[in-house]
């Protein structure tokens, strides 16, 4: 299990490489200049100067490449200085020449717009997006799994007829235009029945008491951003539970006298959620980069919402941390699963 979860490991730090490679050359061939982004159009020669020496931009691609690289490793080789300890708040290992070999956080520099550091509004933002994306996950599993085994079980039924009708709506319709729909049948048409509104954060404002949790804003983009998702647990519940129910192992248990219930969920289910499983751990990834525009249509304060406005105020630094933050949940679930399949079907050895 070591040797695996090191290769693993190996590998995934390897597709961060490729995509931090990606990231830099992209953002690097755009046009504009990050200094004069940083301080406006109106600053002065000395500052920009001052700003494209902080980001290194007065020096050639390849060494502001080596420059992020180093920023973005846990361990870097900084100056030992009251500034460069606060900016990076490094645990100093030891000192080679006159640099001094750091134990860090990756450092994602600062935003051009708010010169906030953009660890900090990441810490802000994400929190946020990960509630959005595990309660839909949760929504889209648990509701998905119980009307795949339904339509499986009563096959060619009503009720598959009708669950197979909802996973193809689910599928064809693009979250973007579900959220529109959501958002402007039940946040505008059914509001006073339900409640709800059309654009609302996990947080709210309230002048006598501060922020104020307000989870009822979460139930619109969580059902916009489950939809997809749902639809494709229907159907793969469905195919894996009527092929399971087909084996040989699933007639022996009935012909023991076990019970319906015993041998759909002890026996049959169990035996299907691999692919599920699968299912599950990409869309969850796929959701905290997907939720994007679900954010922006209902105004949820989260990742996705910080990316598309810092894209749209060409605000790199945040878009750019925002991309390496999805590529390294993508290959941390990939190796939790892949874990995870070895605990839930003893057939699998992981080696």
């Amino acid at each position: 299990m070591l040797h695996y979860i090191i290769r693993k490991s190996l590998y995934g730090l390897t597709v961060m490489a490729g995509v931090v490679v990606v990231v830099f050359v992209l953002f690097n061939i755009l046009p504009g200049d990050p200094a004069r982004m940083t301080l406006g159009q109106r600053s002065d020669v000395q500052s920009l100067e001052a700003v494209r020496k902080e980001f290194g931009l007065d020096r050639s691609r390849p060494v502001q490449f080596m420059l992020y690289l180093n920023d973005l490793s846990p361990i870097g080789l900084h100056e030992d200085s009251p500034e460069a300890r606060e900016k990076y708040n490094y645990v100093k290992l030891f000192q080679l020449g006159k640099e001094t070999v750091a134990l860090k956080w990756p450092y994602l520099r600062r935003s051009y717009q708010t010169k906030r550091e953009v660890m900090t509004i990441l810490r802000e933002t994400v929190p946020n997006t990960f509630v959005l994306a595990l309660t839909a996950m949760i929504f889209a599993t648990l509701t998905g799994i119980f009307m795949g085994v339904l339509s499986a079980v009563y096959r060619n039924s009503w009720i598959d007829r009708a669950a197979n009708a909802f996973a193809i709506l689910g599928i064809s319709a693009p979250s973007f235009f579900a959220g529109i729909i959501i958002a402007w049948f039940f946040g505008f048409v059914l509001s006073d029945y339900t409640g709800l509104s059309m654009s609302g954060s996990l947080y709210s404002y309230d002048p006598f008491e501060g922020e104020v949790l307000t989870l009822k804003n979460l139930c619109l983009p969580m059902l916009t951003l489950g939809l997809r998702p749902l639809a494709i647990i229907v159907q793969l519940t469905r195919s894996t539970m009527l092929e399971v129910l087909a084996q040989d192992y699933i007639r022996t248990a009935r012909a023991k006298g076990l019970s319906r219930n015993s041998i759909i969920y002890k026996h049959a289910l169990r035996n299907a959620l691999n692919p599920v499983i699968t299912a599950i751990s990409g869309w969850f990834a796929s959701l905290l980069a997907g939720s994007f525009f679900v954010e922006y249509i209902f105004g949820y304060n989260g990742l996705g919402r910080t990316t598309v406005t810092a894209l749209e105020m060409s605000d790199f630094p945040v878009v750019m941390g925002s991309i390496l933050f999805i590529a390294f949940i993508f290959v941390v679930i990939n190796i939790l699963v892949d874990i995870g399949y070895s605990l839930i079907d003893p057939r699998i050895k992981i080696a």
